[in-house]
């Protein structure tokens, strides 16, 4: 075989893991490794993943690029393997990714590019220094459904676990800071988390006229019991949280959220919130928080109607709970299906569903659903030398008194989706 420019290995890769070819961190781990294994620089890396899924990805290296398209679905891959010169072995990388990705089999086939005999020098460029820089990364993660996909460019895993009940991911992102991730699904980030728990804390303490003792269902990065501690009122928290797991991440790597994980009010329990409320004694709280993104999961069986019956059940007479509902404009049917379920419980007219913009939540926009025992107003009795101090005090990056009012302004389409009043 004449000498040539490059060599490229055309790779067919059958058989590999469809969780692995659907990762994008591992995939791009693979083939940063596999170039380096075979002597090449990196330059930069860009991968993508497609809704459902698959994924595309490209390591530049000094000496030309290793590329790849996966198929899970097909436990298939396709890759190339480009160097430049004689002085990378492709046949390396190419055994390095087979193992990596666990294919069964795998096919390559090399080709010689620019042979030497066939081209010709027609200009002599100046030659430019080989860069020493780190190289840059272009790497996606992608929430997906069946309707619509939401991408976010991150540099890659700081932390990932498969605990008892889900996969949890911590992902350093570009925009949005230190982002969990749990199944695939966003649950929070540094960047925008304050809207999500100002939101669901603040709202039922300030309608609340004097709460001692609060429950939080989920919750296990942290932020809503953080919020819930600057009310010196507060007497006692109790956290039911399911997954110790999702609780070590966030005190490792999210401190910010879990901040309030020592203060001497909480008592955090590792166990079902369902099977807790089902023993609790009536009557036991002010305030329940809900805090659980989907009906998916560890969450399943917090959005049916004996749960809300239980809340109903442990709520003292002048109690309240709020629950993060599904999005209005993405699930309408789960959204009024749930607020159906709360209104069972606690009556239409003492049920009211509010909002607060999230960048990061799907839509952008995250509902909630606030439900009195007694029918108290969410808004009308608010006390601005109550609220307004404390916003200020503790330089709360969303909620207002005003916003406190204006959540529950609600669109006509929104409107339309809630459970009709007797």
């Amino acid at each position: 075989m004449p000498e040539a420019l490059g060599t490229h290995l055309l790779v067919e890769l059958h058989g590999c893991d469809p969780n692995i070819l659907n990762d994008v961190p591992y995939l791009e781990r693979c083939l940063v490794e596999a170039a380096r294994e075979a002597g090449a620089t990196v330059i930069n890396t860009a991968f993508h993943h497609f809704a459902p899924y698959g994924v595309s990805g490209v390591v530049v290296i000094q000496e030309s690029h290793l590329a790849i398209h996966t198929w899970p679905e097909y436990g298939f891959a396709a890759v190339d393997l480009f160097t430049c010169g004689q002085t990378l072995d492709p046949w390396m990388a190419y055994q390095n990714l087979k193992s990596k990705l666990n294919a069964r089999h795998g096919t390559a086939q090399e080709m010689p590019r620019g042979s030497l005999d066939q081209v010709k020098k027609i200009a002599s460029l100046p030659a430019q220094p080989r860069t020493s820089s780190p190289p840059s990364r272009n790497i996606w993660f992608t929430e997906k459904s069946d309707q619509i996909a939401h991408s976010i460019r991150h540099a890659g895993l700081l932390f990932e676990a498969q605990s008892p009940y889900q996969k949890i991911q911590i992902l350093d992102t570009y925009g949005y800071g230190k982002m969990l991730v749990a199944d695939g699904r966003v649950l929070c980030t540094e960047k925008d988390e304050f809207v999500y728990h100002e939101m669901i804390v603040h709202i039922p303490v300030f309608a609340h006229p004097d709460p001692h003792t609060v429950l939080v269902i989920g919750g296990g990065d942290g932020g809503a019991v953080r919020e819930l501690t600057r009310h010196t009122a507060i007497q006692s928290i109790t956290q039911i949280e399911i997954d110790e797991t999702l609780i070590q991440a966030c005190e490792q790597h999210l401190p910010t959220l879990s901040q309030a994980s020592n203060d001497p009010r909480l008592d955090l329990k590792i166990t079902d919130g369902v099977r807790y409320l089902q023993t609790c004694p009536p009557e036991s709280f002010d305030l329940i928080l809900v805090d659980a993104a989907a009906p998916t999961g560890p969450a399943e069986g917090l959005f049916t109607p004996a749960f809300y019956q239980s809340i109903h059940r442990c709520l003292t007479p002048s109690g309240i709970m709020v629950a993060q509902s599904p999005p209005p404009t993405l699930q309408e049917s789960l959204f009024s299906k749930t607020l159906s379920h709360i209104t069972q419980a606690f009556q239409a007219n003492h049920t009211h569903c509010y909002l607060a913009f999230l960048p990061t939540y799907p839509t952008g926009l995250v509902s909630f659903t606030f439900a009195a025992k007694d029918g108290i107003h969410p808004f009308q009795n608010l006390d601005a030398d109550r609220i307004d101090p404390f916003v200020q005090t503790h330089a709360l990056k969303y909620y207002t008194r005003t916003i406190h009012q204006a959540a529950f302004a609600l669109p006509g389409y929104i409107q339309s989706l809630l459970p009709k009043q007797e």
